[in-house]
């Protein structure tokens, strides 16, 4: 399954962003679908997860300002983030694997 991220663009600080995973295929039975960000410079982190079950789990910089969520239905997994900072800015890319790749990514960048 391969995913395609969309959603990012410039914004101010304070500002907010949805950002969309779509998959090529069914998400339904993938276990753990997560966010990850790499910003200029630095290493790939992971931002948030979602699971099957139910479990849910962020990074401690973006707790109450994300929120991941996803819809089966759709095949979409969702970061909806608010209160963006600078250092928010990165490129956002979701990972499911072994059941689903990595993406293109999508740029969020935040600035004045």
């Amino acid at each position: 399954v391969q995913p395609v991220e969309s959603g990012g663009g410039l914004v101010q600080p304070g500002g907010s962003l949805r950002l969309s995973c779509a998959a090529s295929g069914s998400i339904a039975s993938i276990y753990s679908i997560a966010w990850y960000r790499q910003a200029p410079g630095k290493a790939r982190e992971w931002v948030a997860v979602t699971t099957t079950d139910g479990y849910i789990s962020y990074i401690e910089a973006v707790k109450g300002r994300f929120t991941i969520s996803r819809d089966n239905a759709k095949n979409t997994v969702y970061l909806d983030m608010i209160n963006l900072k600078p250092e928010d800015t990165a490129v956002y890319s979701c990972y499911g694997g072994p059941d689903m790749s990595w993406g293109q990514g999508t740029q969020v960048t935040v600035s004045s």
